[in-house]
């Protein structure tokens, strides 16, 4: 049987993997060393002309249906990985048929979330995991997708500004519609819920979640955290025709919430009194898709609002308010946010991604002025965080934590 590897785009050094020889088998000198969430397959990291590619060996008609649906969630500019490619046709040395394998390439400075409970983090940090899913799932909710197998290990987690983003990494069981009943939202959530409590209760017994954590009340969080999002995001709102201020607050709201409106359907009752407004198109990224015009950074949401306060502070400071707003924003670029993110050594850029870093030198800063009770400069702020902070923290680009594989895993 002939090989058939089908990609996204060519890729010649696809052609040099082993690919008659079992995923599970294959050499060490070719795997990149990186946290691996559980799966119900086998799945391996490679590096490949300087990227690093997720490889899940599955059957091949499942290989093939995910790859699609990737790339569908892709195109409706969904937080998910980045389909590669499908490698069909395996056979072994001896002529045996192989499994296919999936490839995705990897998200950088992401983690399942099994290496980011394994880490000295805040005690809340399952909870704004919890947050970070939530936006997620009505994120995929409202394009219709059916996930199907709603987990904590379905995902991988990025730093946003002291929460996080979510990620989708498994489409295995997603189904794409034009929208979805209340139904099949609600059983998403039931899904959800109790996924994440074994999940918590895995970790809990490996010793990586304190005793007194509830899992059942931290996998609660998901249906009150998503019902209080979808309606923010779906529901009417009514008040009376003398407060239209109303709907700019409601559009205020959402924006704060990390979305745009793109459209609002306003209707008025029989005798005019009363006014009801609907977000009828909902896109997610409004404050990443701001700093992006305006610099041309490309960070998560969450980093994008800090980055953007930041500037709107160096606006104030320097009496532009009414000068060109990208003009302003270049002079940030290149007098505040470059030379301060350039400070961190080559050594230590692995650690976090730069956006991250200035937001923790802005908290960093923080902390070192309401101790000294006096100003401090974003510059001295950098030199001491890159000395005494940035040194403690893991990287993130590369290897992280524990061998997530090894923890223990709930029986079904």
């Amino acid at each position: 049987m002939a090989l058939d590897i089908r990609a996204g785009r060519p890729w010649p050094a696809l052609l040099d993997l082993p690919w008659s020889t079992p995923l599970e088998e294959w050499p060490e000198n070719i795997l990149a060393a990186l946290p691996r969430g559980i799966s119900r397959h086998v799945v391996r990291f490679v590096r490949i002309e300087g990227r690093i590619i997720a490889i899940k060996e599955i059957k091949e008609d499942i290989a093939r249906r995910e790859y699609e649906m990737l790339r569908a969630l892709r195109r409706l500019d969904q937080p998910c990985v980045e389909a590669v490619g499908v490698v069909a046709g395996r056979t072994d040395d001896k002529g045996n048929p192989l499994d296919a394998c999936l490839l995705t390439r990897h998200l950088q400075f992401s983690l399942p979330y099994r290496a980011m409970l394994s880490q000295s983090l805040r005690p809340d940090t399952a909870d704004r995991l919890i947050d970070a899913l939530a936006v997620l799932l009505v994120r995929l909710h409202l394009v219709g997708f059916w996930w199907g197998d709603v987990s904590l290990s379905n995902t991988l987690f990025k730093r946003n500004a002291g929460e996080f983003a979510a990620y989708l990494v498994d489409a295995e069981t997603g189904e794409l519609r034009e929208k979805l009943s209340k139904g099949q939202r609600d059983h998403d959530l039931d899904i959800a819920r109790v996924n994440i409590a074994g999940e918590l209760m895995d970790l809990q017994a490996g010793g990586f979640v304190p005793m007194e954590v509830d899992p059942l009340s931290v996998s609660d969080l998901i249906l009150s955290r998503y019902d209080d999002l979808w309606a923010a995001l779906t529901e009417d709102e009514s008040f009376e025709m003398g407060q239209r201020w109303k709907v700019e607050e409601h559009i205020r709201h959402l924006n704060d919430l990390g979305f745009d409106i793109g459209e609002l359907d306003i209707t008025t009752d029989f005798d005019g009194t009363h006014v009801s407004i609907q977000p009828k198109i909902v896109d997610a990224g409004h404050h990443a898709r701001r700093l992006l015009r305006l610099t041309g950074l490309a960070v998560e949401d969450n980093q994008a609002r800090r980055l953007l306060n930041d500037l709107d502070a160096f606006t104030a400071s320097q009496d532009r308010q009414n000068d060109d707003e990208q003009l302003v924003a270049h002079d940030w670029l290149s007098r505040i946010y470059e030379p301060i993110t350039r400070t961190v050594p080559p050594a230590m850029r692995k650690k976090l991604e730069p956006a991250e870093i200035f937001h923790e030198i802005l908290e960093h800063r923080w902390y070192m002025a309401e101790r000294a009770q006096q100003d401090i400069s974003i510059e001295n702020a950098a030199r001491d965080y890159v000395d005494h902070v940035l040194p403690n923290k893991p990287d993130e680009a590369s290897v992280v934590g524990v061998d997530t594989q090894e923890l223990p895993v709930r029986a079904e």
